[in-house]
């Protein structure tokens, strides 16, 4: 079997190291790639972005499966264009994407089908904006309507930030055509959950529980982030609140997409707030893996995951399960110098000799040039290991990391401590 990957992130490096352990596999393409995926013998980086030649590229070399990491290809209809060229592709169409593309379309479908989320207000004039923050002080959530790569989200915890955030926003446009639309949303307390299955349409297989970190700094400081470390199992996911997420959130959406006549195929993401009282609202969704959860859920996954995601792919997950492993994992990422605002690129990285099967860099940010690796990203690097527990799992991270060699690097000191505590 031959199978392209479509990203260059930390979340396809991942997948890419994952399905190349499949029997099956005998070829896996990933486009573009990174400088982790170019180092693997296994895995072949091709530059190509652009869906038809992608298609093109897809039916020279004989593709079986493709896979989608990030929200962009889908948001353009890569799913759909797949499709009409009978090449199997796992991964929503355009019209299912729109979970993750729009918000509004979200918090809309969310409020029409009674998926519990926060009270929000969707807004394209600063003045009306400004007025709903009068009405409705901090600490408040405002959010760019389409994709700014996992960073268009403000908790802003006092009026002055989110009155900035607005401006920010809609008159100065630091998001672009994402940022012309914007919803304002209660702020939820609570912990957050990552909840991820997949879906074939119909049969919905959820993955393991795991934990995200938005914010750039300790204790949940900082502005958010595409993501700073993640861990799975999350202790925060009880056999209780599971059953909510699946009753409350996840089967509705499948559901209610069906009845709207949307099928829905791919990952489903919902990043859901857990309050002290295991009540649950939904933050989000996301219509592919999260980035960094993919890496420690991954790193723990026993099953085939390509035999998993090709049976998806053909509607044919009935009856399919994934075996997890009992050990803990944990990613911690690694930014470069000013990340997210403008962060350094092009600094050289110097890896530490890996000796441990409990250890593994994943790449996100980094380029091969002249045989040396270099930064191309905000975020470079998913640190990741697995124990028996969790702060097992932390220490061996830790470890390593403290053993690469980049300047200005930056990460956090607390992944995990929440379920620690």
């Amino acid at each position: 079997m031959k199978v392209l990957i479509i990203g260059g992130g930390g979340r396809e490096h991942a997948l890419a190291w994952k399905i190349s352990q499949s029997p099956v596999v005998k070829k896996i393409y990933v486009a573009p790639g990174n400088g982790g995926t170019a180092l693997d013998n296994n895995i072949e980086n091709i530059d190509i972005t652009d869906v038809q030649e992608l298609i093109s590229f897809s039916i020279k070399q004989k593709i079986d499966l493709t896979v989608v990491g990030p929200e962009a290809p889908l948001a353009i209809g890569i799913v759909d264009a797949f499709r009409k060229n009978n090449l199997a592709i796992f991964g929503p169409t355009k019209a299912a994407a729109q979970l993750e593309s729009s918000k509004e379309f979200s918090k809309i479908f969310m409020a029409r089908h009674n998926i519990p989320t926060a009270k929000f207000a969707t807004f394209k004039d600063t003045n009306s904006a400004h007025d709903y923050l009068q009405n409705n002080p901090a600490p408040i959530v405002i959010k760019a309507d389409g994709l700014a790569s996992g960073k268009g989200v403000v908790v802003a915890m006092t009026d002055e930030e989110a009155h900035e955030a607005v401006d920010s926003m809609l008159s100065e446009k630091i998001y672009g055509s994402a940022g012309t639309k914007i919803i304002i949303e209660e702020f939820l307390e609570g912990e957050e959950a990552s909840f991820i299955v997949i879906c074939d349409g119909s049969t919905i297989l959820p993955l393991d529980s795991s934990q995200d970190h938005k914010r750039l700094l300790d204790n949940d400081a900082g502005p958010n982030t595409g993501g700073m470390g993640a861990y799975s199992p999350a202790p925060l996911v009880t056999d209780e609140v599971n059953k909510k997420i699946m009753d409350q959130v996840i089967i509705p959406t499948i559901e209610g997409m069906k009845q709207e006549g949307i099928e829905f195929s791919g990952f489903l993401y919902a990043g859901i707030i857990v309050d002290p009282y295991k009540n649950i609202k939904t933050l989000e969704f996301n219509c592919r893996m999260g980035d960094p959860e993919t890496q420690p859920l991954l790193f723990r996954m026993q099953s085939d995951l390509f035999t998993v995601l090709f049976k998806a792919a053909k509607q044919e997950l009935e009856g399919v399960e994934i075996n997890w492993d009992n050990e803990h994992a944990i990613t911690i990422v690694m930014a470069a110098k000013d990340y997210p605002t403008k962060p350094i690129l092009g600094d050289e990285i110097n890896l530490p000799e890996m000796q441990n099967e409990d250890t593994f860099i994943f790449h996100a940010g980094t380029s091969l040039e002249s045989n040396k690796l270099m930064t191309s990203g905000g975020r470079v690097l998913g640190i990741t290991a697995k124990g028996k527990t969790l702060e097992i799992a932390k220490n061996k991270a830790y470890d390593i990391l403290r053993k690469v060699e980049l300047d200005g690097a930056q990460f956090r000191t607390d992944i995990g401590k929440k379920a620690l505590n």
